[in-house]
């Protein structure tokens, strides 16, 4: 039933919102990952960028994607909770634990090897719109104890301003999906993955010749 559910949320509510009230252009959406077992890993400026990322998706993928979310905030209340783990496929993670925190990881690495689409966001919060912050280890981390699954490096804009942390009303806007080539090939040094990650993060950003905010 929560599949059911899951694929009328984002088909009946989420596509019209991103297609219509955000104007939403994607570049490179064939370089979406088709199957899981494969991580995600994009920037975080709003409550809008999981349900983005998800919508690229077809809906009969919807059942196989993840996101790694905040418990703090998704697990506040019985209602929250529900919807953010059985409609959205949240892995909640106690703020400051990061994936370092032995059950974290374990329910992450449970998800890669059920062959889901985990989508990370390694600055750990979201932080103002399209300010790149220094990206956590996390993803290192889980490449190391299952090795083989490719990162996809995604570069969103916009989303920020339509919806930017602390607020609740929704402004249109256009938002901006870049997508980038894989990181498939094993890499046992963390430090070496991360700042490949953040350099691509930031060739991503350049290539959409995006105008400073005023």
């Amino acid at each position: 039933m929560n599949t059911i559910l899951r694929i009328l949320f984002f088909m009946v509510f989420v596509k019209p919102l991103v297609q219509v009230i955000l104007g939403l252009q994607v570049s490179n959406r064939e370089k979406l990952p088709p199957a899981g077992p494969a991580i995600i890993v994009a920037n975080h400026n709003s409550h809008l960028d999981t349900l983005v990322l998800m919508s690229l998706f077809p809906a009969l993928q919807l059942a196989h994607i993840r996101t790694v979310a905040n418990a703090n905030y998704f697990l506040s209340n019985p209602w929250l909770a529900w919807f953010a783990t059985r409609i959205i496929g949240a892995i909640p993670i106690q703020k400051g634990s990061g994936l370092g925190s032995h059950n974290a990881l374990n329910d992450v690495v449970n998800a890669l090897r059920d062959q889901n689409i985990v989508i990370l966001y390694p600055e750990g919060t979201r932080g103002e719109p399209e300010k790149l912050e220094p990206f956590k280890r996390g993803v290192a981390v889980l490449t190391t104890v299952i090795s083989g699954v490719p990162v996809y490096p995604v570069y969103m804009h916009g989303l920020g301003k339509a919806l930017p942390k602390g607020e609740k009303l929704l402004v249109p806007f256009i938002c901006n999906v870049l997508i980038g080539d894989p990181i498939d090939r094993i890499c046992t040094n963390g430090s070496k993955l991360m700042r490949e990650l953040q350099e691509e993060m930031e060739q991503l950003a350049s290539k959409g010749n995006f105008p400073e905010w005023s």
